[in-house]
C-alpha cells in the first residue's frame, strides 16, 4: 500500500494559516465582507495548491493524464499537475516484487494429482506499458503465472517434477516472461516451493524407496562376503606350502582363545598332532597330574564331614 506524503497537507495548513492571519489583520478585521473573502480565497488556494503538489518516492513512477490522454511519466521526487485538468491514476512500483501462486489438484503427464506452490520474482521495466496496455498488471501476471504452471505440470511426469525442480523453474520463467513482456514486465526468476502428492501415493513411494535401500544393503553385504571369501582363499594358498606359518597361526588362535578366564577350548587330536603340542607321553603326564589333583580334592571332601563331627562332640 502506498504511503501518503505529508507535504501537500502541510501546504494546505500553511496557506490556510496565512489566509486567517490576513483576514484578521487590523486593516481588514473591521470589514466582515473582506474577512469572509480572504478566508474563502485562502481555502480555495490551499485546496488547489495541495492538489497540484505531488511527491513520488524513489521507487515510484506516476502516470499523468491530461483530459484523459497520456501526458507523461513523472517521478521520483516533487512534481506539479493542474488540478481538474490533470489526473494521476497509477502509482507504479518499479522494485522487485514477489508473488506467490499455486496449482491445486492438477494432473501430471502420468495422471497423478498434485498441488504445487511457487513464488514469482518480477519487476516493472516500462511503467508506461504496464499502466496503459493492461488493466491490472498485478492480477494479470498472477493469472499468467498460474496458467503457465498448470501447462508445465500437465506436460511433466511426477518423477521429473520431484527431481527436476530447477529445470521446471527455468521453463516456467521463460513461459511467463514471454507472456508479460508486452506489458513492460520482466520475470527475474521462479522458485518451486513445494510439491504435494496424495498420501496413499506418498506411502507407496516411501515403501518403494525402503525396499530399494534394503536391496542395495543386501547387494553390498553379498559383495562383502565375496570379498571376504576371496581373502580367505588367498590366505589358504599362502598356508599350503608353508606349514610353519600355519602352525604359528594355529597357536596364535589358541592363545587368543585362552587369554580370557573360564574359557574352554576343544582342540581336535589331529590339530594337536599337527601343531606338535605333545605326544602320548605328554598326554599321559597331563592325565596323571589331573588324576592326582582329583584324588586330593576327593580326600579333602571326605575328611571335611568327620572333622565337623569331632568338633561337635
Amino acid at each position: 500500500m502506498r504511503q501518503t506524503n505529508a507535504i501537500p497537507a502541510l501546504i494546505f495548513v500553511v496557506i490556510i494559516s496565512l489566509g486567517l492571519a490576513l483576514a484578521y489583520a487590523p486593516y481588514t478585521a473591521s470589514d466582515y465582507v473582506a474577512v469572509l473573502g480572504v478566508i474563502t480565497a485562502s481555502i480555495i488556494l490551499a485546496i488547489i495548491a495541495s492538489s497540484a503538489t505531488k511527491i513520488a518516492n524513489q521507487w515510484e513512477r506516476t502516470v499523468v493524464l491530461r483530459m484523459g490522454r497520456f501526458l507523461s511519466m513523472r517521478g521520483p521526487g516533487l512534481f506539479f499537475i493542474i488540478p481538474v485538468v490533470d489526473t494521476v491514476p497509477y502509482w507504479i512500483d518499479i522494485r522487485v516484487i514477489t508473488s506467490s501462486f499455486k496449482a491445486e489438484k492438477t494432473l501430471t503427464k502420468d495422471t497423478v494429482p498434485v498441488d504445487v506452490d511457487a513464488v514469482l520474482f518480477w519487476k516493472v521495466l516500462e511503467p508506461e506499458k504496464a499502466a496503459l496496455d493492461v488493466a491490472d498488471y498485478q492480477a494479470a501476471i498472477g493469472w499468467a503465472a498460474q496458467t503457465a504452471l498448470r501447462d508445465v505440470i500437465g506436460k511433466t511426469v511426477l518423477s521429473d517434477m520431484l527431481e527436476g525442480r530447477e529445470r521446471i523453474s527455468i521453463e516456467l520463467r521463460k513461459i511467463i516472461d514471454e507472456r508479460t513482456e508486452p506489458w513492460g514486465i520482466s520475470v527475474i526468476s521462479v522458485e518451486i516451493k513445494d510439491v504435494l502428492i496424495p498420501p496413499g501415493l506418498e506411502n507407496a513411494m516411501s515403501m518403494q524407496a525402503q525396499a530399494e535401500r534394503e536391496r542395495q544393503a543386501r547387494v553390498i553385504l553379498g559383495d562383502s562376503e565375496r570379498q571376504i571369501a576371496e581373502k580367505f582363499e588367498q590366505a589358504a594358498r599362502s598356508y599350503v606350502n608353508n606349514p610353519v606359518a600355519l602352525h604359528l597361526r594355529a597357536m596364535n588362535m589358541l592363545y587368543e582363545g585362552l587369554k580370557q578366564n573360564s574359557t574352554i577350548v576343544l582342540v581336535p587330536s589331529t590339530a594337536v598332532d599337527t601343531m606338535q603340542l605333545g605326544g602320548l607321553a605328554g598326554i599321559t603326564a597331563m592325565a596323571s597330574e589331573l588324576g592326582e589333583k582329583q584324588a586330593v580334592e576327593s580326600a579333602a571332601r571326605t575328611a571335611a564331614p568327620g572333622d565337623a563331627g569331632d568338633a561337635n562332640g
